[in-house]
């Protein structure tokens, strides 16, 4: 038997999601290595993390609190995909795909939370 979250669209749209921070953060200066690329790594996997763990718990209330989490990770994301562009470190392209796939996982968790309650 699979996990829970292994069936939510949400969740593997989410793991794909932390794979494309890696693959972009990989790129920024190593001085940003204990700054943003940390920041926006922890942030990103938190969000696929908590939807995991939420789905494991054993009643709606605590998942969709895990779904808040997630959904509080996405806007700090958000934030730090911002200032990673106004700094310089992705491309004006780069930084508008990843916030339009972020805002999409982020329709996704509050479509979610809609339906467990």
């Amino acid at each position: 038997m699979g996990k829970p979250h292994h069936k939510l669209n949400v969740w593997k749209k989410a793991v794909e999601f932390v794979t494309r921070i890696y693959q972009v953060t990989v790129l920024f200066p190593s001085e940003e290595k204990f700054g943003l690329v940390s920041q926006m790594r922890r942030s990103a996997i938190s969000i696929a993390s908590n939807i995991s763990e939420g789905a494991g718990r054993n009643n709606k209330k605590e998942f969709n609190q895990f779904l808040g989490i997630a959904q509080g990770s996405s806007s700090e994301l958000e934030t730090q995909l911002i200032i990673s562009r106004e700094l310089g470190l992705l491309t004006n392209q780069i930084a508008d795909e990843l916030i339009q796939e972020l805002d999409s996982i982020s329709k996704m968790i509050i479509g979610l939370q809609r339906t467990i309650r």
